[in-house]
């Protein structure tokens, strides 16, 4: 929907703009045989594995997918195994494409730029930049090479050959990029040209059923909002003797130290029964029934 599409398009020219920051302040080429390949290379991929990593983890579907999933309730209830590993590899292919659109913008953009490309690479070049000069070996001619990012280190008789090497690996990099971006956009088409072959819905039967799915969740999360706000309001209000929020407080509950103790500290799922847990060491202790019932009179009123 529009929202998928802003949310790329935001995503993308955040992706951007941190890319030119981070090429401005951080890339410096060290100029040097055999580390150029593993900076350049760092510096193309790792941010783009970063960005992944990152698009997945704050993507919601993620984790309804792998939540739970080796939870002996959840095997009992999956019948058709067939139709979950279609569901799932659906949901995961729908993830992926989201995940993906920081990286490869990244990517894009690093290799239009061309700089991370020219020094990964420079030292690779082809001998005839330098006129079959043969009194060069070739250690010496990748260590000239390997310098070629750094103007400054490169002796006057070589500019020539060095602008003409740089212009080389700029163009195969921006070349490279563009390419990327065809590749995706096609791609992305194409899928969505699929998916609306195949959809059992016609084109407005579709925008209502995406309509129907965003109200249904946001009108489910207020719902377990208040229902989650209540429940825990009735384990409050038998610790202190009251809820927050009451007007004319009679009395106040005065818990125990063996209580404050019993809801303090780490607490994990504690499973009650074949259907329920507590979710916490307050809710583990306001279902016991033998609790102190030590009040104090109070004078608040409102």
């Amino acid at each position: 929907g529009k929202e998928v599409i802003i949310a790329n398009a935001i995503i993308a020219v955040l992706t951007i703009g941190g890319q030119q920051l981070f090429s401005f302040f951080t890339f410096s080429c060290p100029c040097h045989v055999g580390q150029n390949l593993i900076y350049g290379l760092a510096f193309l991929g790792v941010p783009a594995l970063i960005l992944l990593i990152v698009g997945y983890a704050l993507n919601n579907q993620t984790w309804r997918l792998v939540t739970g999933k080796r939870s002996p309730l959840q095997q009992k209830g999956t019948h058709n195994h067939l139709l979950q590993c279609k569901l799932t590899c659906f949901v995961l292919c729908s993830i992926t494409g989201r995940a993906l659109v920081a990286p490869v913008t990244w990517l894009a953009v690093t290799l239009i730029n061309g700089s991370f490309y020219v020094c990964a690479v420079s030292e690779y070049v082809s001998m005839y930049y330098f006129g079959g000069n043969s009194n060069i070996t070739a250690s010496e001619r990748r260590k000239i090479l390997a310098a070629f990012p750094c103007s400054q280190l490169v002796p006057p008789e070589l500019s020539r050959a060095r602008d003409e090497v740089i212009l080389l690996l700029r163009y195969q990099s921006q070349v490279a990029g563009w390419l990327l971006i065809a590749v995706v956009v096609i791609t992305v088409f194409l899928s969505y040209c699929l998916a609306s072959c195949f959809s059992p819905l016609s084109f407005l039967h579709f925008r209502y059923w995406t309509k129907y799915v965003h109200n249904e969740q946001e009108l489910f999360d207020e719902a377990m909002d208040q229902h989650s706000r209540l429940y825990a309001m009735q384990h409050v209000r038998k610790f202190f003797g009251f809820a927050p929020g009451s007007e004319n407080v009679k009395e106040i509950r005065i818990p125990s130290l063996r209580e404050w103790q019993a809801i303090s500290g780490l607490a994990f799922l504690k499973l009650v029964d074949e259907e329920h847990y507590d979710y916490s060491l307050l809710h583990d202790w306001a279902l016991k029934d033998s609790v102190n019932e030590k009040y104090l009179k109070t004078d608040e009123t409102r």
